[in-house]
């Protein structure tokens, strides 16, 4: 039923019930009820028709109001998922341009980092877009997940802490987010020679902040090709994020951190 009905019957109902009742006795009645026992019926009618009334109308307009949401929900889904797709594009378009000067330049590892880049790009983003929202497990339990995965293949023993907040990150900023750490525990696994990392993630609505630390041999006796392009690529998904990337040795002991934040998110996140 919709919000008009509704309206109407909210105006009309009661108006003819009263008034019926109230014609009826004065026309073919006042010979059988007097005016206080008339009162009397008239006020426990009210009441009554009020009570039953009054709850069926909010429970009409509850489901209706479920219905609206359920629909407003989707809607904005499949339009993030659109958005998605075009940044998506966009994104493999100038990756793919990249690998085509890297191949013609004779710089097999930046090619080779540049094929990996699309390869995590779009497994990402397939998951995203073709799992149906009331399927989809959390951003924590996917990273979880994935996390897990890379442990089982790399040997490396991995600490994680994660603490991420309901709606904290929309699916996009999750698709960036999830982009950054798979860059991360790509180069460890390929470039570290680590036998530990720790990832430490914490976010709210207001603020995030990601610290992933190894135990290998540090920024400097990585390659070159990949640290370059990865770390861009790591800093390029920061920026969009609107948030600060560092990639640095790590200040106590051996390995390499990468700390990235943002302390106040934007309005329009």
């Amino acid at each position: 039923m919709s919000l008009r009905t509704l309206k109407l019957l909210t105006i009309l109902l009661p108006v003819i019930i009263i008034g019926g009742f109230e014609y009826l006795r004065h026309e073919f009645l006042l010979n059988y009820l007097s005016m206080k026992a008339g009162n009397w019926v008239i006020t426990g009618i009210t009441l009554v028709l009020s009570y039953f009334f009054a709850s069926w109308m909010f429970e009409s307009i509850g489901r209706i109001n479920v219905k609206l949401a359920a629909g407003e929900a989707r809607r904005a889904v499949y339009e993030e998922r659109e958005r998605l797709a075009r940044e998506l594009h966009d994104d493999l378009a100038q990756t793919l341009f990249f690998l085509n000067v890297k191949l013609k330049q004779g710089s097999l590892e930046e090619a080779k980092a540049a094929v990996s880049e699309i390869d995590n790009s779009l497994r990402q983003a397939i998951f995203n877009l073709r799992t149906p929202p009331e399927e989809a497990s959390s951003f924590p339990s996917r990273l979880h997940k994935w996390l897990l995965d890379w442990q089982a293949v790399t040997g490396v023993q991995l600490q994680e802490q994660i603490e991420i907040a309901e709606q904290s990150f929309h699916s996009g900023e999750e698709m960036q987010l999830f982009g950054i750490i798979q860059e991360a525990f790509t180069n460890i696994r390929k470039h570290s020679m680590a036998t530990e990392a720790s990832l430490v993630f914490t976010a709210s609505p207001i603020g995030w902040r990601l610290h992933i630390r190894d135990n290998g041999c540090g920024l400097s006796e990585q390659k070159a090709g990949r640290k370059k392009y990865g770390i861009e690529l790591m800093r390029k998904r920061a920026g969009e994020l609107g948030a600060v990337l560092e990639v640095r040795s790590a200040e106590n002991g051996p390995g390499t951190e990468l700390l990235a934040y943002a302390e106040e998110r934007r309005n329009e996140l």
